[in-house]
């Protein structure tokens, strides 16, 4: 009883933390409006660089401090830093219509969130496999599955965000956040590895590893951060500003990307029982770059909508698969890669999140141009599944620790 509890916990965290993860971008209609805090494009865009910069170095970080803290301290802290994000965001509100206090409120909040998400992700990421050692995939697309869970309803629930009356949705998280760390402070939280983990070095022997195929599956985690953040951060002002469709319509647009992200998971999760899950992980980027040509030529709000739901079962068990093949390939290192991989992602995400804003600010390139453009990183994708997939050579030997 005592472990499901435990199980419980991690696998709620996941879904909370996915929630936290999209208030702001969810709330983009009403961050870029004159009536709300009145963001230029390129000032939407540059909130997520200190979230970005954050959970690189939490992520990028969490290998060692999972080793010297252990995976539970690594949780608890990563949760609480998504208590004070979601408590800064709410605090904005009150400095709406003061365009300097509300834009350096949220700055110093996604700071926070970034190295929130990075810490707690990586904790989970290693975690779940843990728990289900002969399912790791399984658990991996489970926990991502919930955490989609919690994307998709973040836009619904800010669908009608307006005025300062919107802080009650971050503080709600926030308390929900504590609860979850109360929880979690009662249960030992340890899940063992399938391979003893390195006890020194942490970072560097991750780099120092570095191999053609690792350095395969930090490109290709890259390239998939640029994809699921063109959908999960640019979807609103796209179907809203560029479109002119209704901004529920562009709402409901972003929680169908989120919703069958999370569809997709579960799906995977439960077929991989009888299809091998490499068969998933080279048909997503081909299922990617279809969306990508579809988005732009969507004539009306429901075929955007339908679109980005495309886009999103197109996203959907990527990430969690490739975590959980880098830490097969590598088990060794299997501490380090969640990690590694979660910084490898937020350098996609930084990059979709803030070089999309220049370019249409400066009139450069519409945001269905880019979504069309998209389309040669997903390409680029379909090829790197294949390598990283493919069987290793015999000779081949797995690196290990020093």
């Amino acid at each position: 009883m005592a472990r499901r509890v435990e199980i419980a916990t991690v696998y709620a965290a996941g879904l909370a933390q996915g929630f936290a993860l999209v208030v702001v971008p969810s709330a983009s209609a009403l961050l870029t409006s004159p009536r709300g805090y009145a963001l230029t494009g390129v000032e939407y865009g540059a909130l997520f660089v200190p979230m970005v910069a954050g959970a690189i170095a939490a992520s990028g970080a969490g290998g060692v401090l999972a080793l010297r803290w252990g995976l539970k301290r690594l949780l608890l802290t990563g949760v609480l830093l998504d208590v004070v994000a979601m408590a800064l965001v709410a605090l904005s509100a009150a400095f709406m219509g003061r365009h300097v206090p509300s834009y350096a409120t949220l700055m110093c909040a996604m700071l926070a969130l970034g190295a929130g998400f990075g810490a707690t992700l990586t904790a989970l990421n290693s975690l779940a496999p843990g728990f289900f050692p002969d399912h790791a995939e399984a658990a991996l697309t489970a926990l991502h599955t919930l955490l989609g869970t919690g994307t998709a309803l973040a836009p619904i629930l800010l669908s009608g965000a307006s005025g300062r009356g919107w802080w009650w949705i971050p503080a709600l998280v926030g308390a929900v956040l504590l609860l979850l760390v109360a929880a979690g402070s009662s249960q030992p939280l340890v899940a063992a590895l399938a391979e003893p983990a390195p006890r020194a070095g942490g970072h560097m022997d991750f780099l120092r590893n570095l191999s053609g195929r690792l350095w395969t599956f930090v490109i290709v985690v890259i390239f998939y951060g640029i994809c699921e953040t063109l959908c999960g951060n640019w979807a609103i002002l796209y179907v809203h500003g560029e479109r002119g469709f209704s901004a529920r319509q562009a709402g409901l647009a972003l929680a169908a990307f989120w919703a069958m992200v999370t569809v997709g998971r579960l799906a995977i999760a439960i077929a991989s029982a009888w299809i091998a899950p490499r068969i998933f992980f080279r048909a997503l980027p081909v299922l990617l770059l279809a969306a990508f040509l579809l988005i732009p030529r969507s004539g009306s709000a429901a075929a955007a909508i339908a679109a980005f739901g495309f886009a999103g079962l197109a996203c959907s068990g990527f990430l969690p698969l490739s975590i959980g093949f880098a830490e097969k390939q590598f088990p060794r290192l299997a501490e380090l890669m969640a990690g590694e991989l979660i910084a490898a992602y937020m350098i996609g995400y930084g990059i979709a999140s803030f070089g999309a804003g220049p370019l249409v600010d400066s009139g450069a390139m519409k945001l269905g141009s880019i979504y069309s453009w998209a389309s040669v990183v997903a390409a680029a994708m379909i090829v790197l599944s294949f390598l990283v997939t493919r069987p290793a050579r015999p000779s081949a030997k797995v690196p290990a620790a020093n």
